[in-house]
């Protein structure tokens, strides 16, 4: 077994160009950010910048080359200029010095040194980053995506607003501030399923008619609450008892704030490192680097391209081992079971679900979501039933229940087979055919009804009265990054399953594919 002594890692995907030496724990750290004049962050300035300062910056950290054992570097995702920057000074060094050179995932990489910074072993990771929002978790060898933004990041939403209104960059930590003193009120908030989606918040925010404080709190309380909401149901359809919050934006203390009283709602423990491994840094690559390497991962140099769009589901985790399974949630004849946004009471074959009060959320924000998905799931429950459509028969509803029968059946996430995906192909085609998009299509919001085997739709929540193209593909989109993080082995066949089975009900399902497939594709770095 070889030895490996200290790893040098460059960080320099956007705006902050960093090094660091990691041994048995960090050994030194700089840093070198780039500061646009005016506006945003400049790509071709940026890497300019990092050119210029690289060696200077190396020479700070580095002050014994012979103990150096690899050479880590950010591969991507990232800034095309500033990573080819970054990649060109890595290869000069290992072929210098004569050592392996690692191509470090950046998303992975603030994933692991959150891990290491904090203690947590087996977290939902809420990723949130000027080009990054994601919520990951580890599964079956790969970080998977349990949902994104469709289209831009959490800290490129806030510095796009900060620019709006004349603020520096970068305008997150000056946003913060001003909210502290502002009063909430409505802006558009997002969610589908398990994605969310930025671009029509910050549109609302730049042309609000309000103090600066109280843009700025609205926000920012909407923002994050899309982003704490989308993590809790990951939190629910994993079973897993740990948060880790990683990337810049997770040095804003309200975000923390709502995640910490989010997880202890839901008895997890809360975990954020050090300001220092929040934002970019050359610690995340240099460890992360030393864990691929010990694990017998590195790179000829001419492998070593860089890949501005490196996803981190891409990356095989060799260094990690697989923790025990944890069970969804468990249907039963009687009692109480909690979901992600509602608590279930079953009693005499029926079920009450009462979508319970989030003290994350501000207070009118909880009421006016509670309000409206309960009005709204009660209408298009019974619009997709009209349509054919199995859904639960209601019985009763308030401004946040809706009392229905008790379906009898097991959870599609506890029977995934091809054939059980074909039904649910099926009846989603049923359900877009008659012009209504589910909005949170995953395999636990979807019943094997005891009696027949037909499979009943439940939670509809987030549903909405569309026909749109892209809508439909955002459902199907949300159904299959469930299958992919669920069941990675099988994925493929069971996504070509359910596609035979919508085909047959929906004449529009080739395209919706397509479009799901683009989604898929879509760029979301930078």
């Amino acid at each position: 077994m070889p030895v490996f002594g200290q790893i040098l890692g460059i960080e320099g995907t956007a705006w902050n160009l960093s090094a660091a030496l990691f041994d048995h724990d960090l050994v030194a750290l700089a840093s070198r950010p780039y500061s646009p004049a005016h506006g945003g962050i400049h790509p071709r300035e940026a890497a300019q910048h990092h050119a210029s300062v690289v060696k200077e910056l190396i020479s700070t950290v580095l002050s014994d080359p012979g103990a150096v054992t690899g050479i880590a570097f950010s591969q991507g995702p990232g800034l095309g200029p500033c990573l080819r920057t970054v990649a060109t000074a890595a290869r000069s060094l290992a072929l210098a010095l004569d050592v392996p050179l690692i191509g470090v995932n950046h998303c992975v990489a603030h994933v692991e040194i959150g891990c290491w910074a904090t203690g947590c072993r087996d977290p939902i990771v809420l990723y949130a980053s000027g080009a990054n929002t994601q919520v990951i978790g580890y599964l079956n060898s790969r970080y998977r995506i349990f949902g994104e933004t469709l289209d831009i990041g959490i800290g490129n939403a806030l510095d796009k607003f900060a620019r709006a209104k004349d603020l520096p960059h970068p305008g997150g930590p000056l946003i913060e501030r001003e909210a502290r003193t502002g009063t909430y009120f409505e802006l558009p908030y997002t969610v589908k399923g398990m994605d969310l989606a930025f671009s029509g918040l910050v549109s609302a925010a730049k042309d609000a008619k309000r103090p600066l404080a109280d843009v700025c709190c609205s926000l920012q309380e909407t923002a994050f609450a899309m982003c704490v909401e989308v993590t809790e149901r990951a939190l629910s359809l994993t079973g897993k008892d740990e948060v880790l919050l990683v990337g810049g934006v997770g040095a804003n203390a309200r975000l923390q704030e709502m995640l910490n009283r989010m997880c202890e709602d839901r008895g997890a423990r809360f975990f954020v490192p050090d300001r220092k491994y929040l934002g970019d840094n050359g610690a995340m690559i240099a460890y992360t680097g030393k864990l691929m390497l010990e694990s017998g991962q590195s790179l000829p140099i001419d492998a070593s391209r860089i890949n501005p769009s490196f996803r981190s589901d891409e990356v095989e985790v060799t260094w990690k081992k697989d923790a025990t399974p944890k069970k969804t949630l468990i249907r039963n004849d009687s009692g109480t079971k909690r979901g992600a946004e509602a608590v279930i009471t079953f009693r005499d074959g029926s079920a009450a679900k009462r979508r319970v009060s989030k003290r994350y959320r501000v207070p009118a924000l909880d009421e006016r979501l509670i309000t409206e998905r309960t009005r709204a799931e009660a209408r298009l429950i019974l619009m997709a039933r009209k349509a054919g459509v199995p859904t639960p028969i209601m019985s009763e509803i308030t401004h946040d229940t809706i009392v229905m029968e008790q379906v009898q059946g097991t959870l599609l996430t506890d029977a995934i087979t091809e054939s059980h995906l074909r039904e649910a192909g099926s009846v989603v085609g049923r359900l877009h055919t008659a012009g209504i998009m589910h909005g949170d299509l995953t395999t636990s919001n979807m019943i094997l009804r005891e009696k027949d085997g037909k499979c009943v739709l439940i939670d509809f929540g987030l549903s909405q009265v569309t026909t749109e193209i892209e809508q439909r593909g955002v459902d199907v989109h949300v159904l299959f990054q469930t299958l992919e993080s669920t069941n990675p082995a099988t994925a493929e066949a069971l996504k070509a399953a359910f596609v035979e089975g919508y085909a047959e009900t929906f004449t529009g399902a080739s395209d919706v594919v397509a479009r799901e497939h683009e989604i898929e594709l879509r760029g979301r770095y930078l």
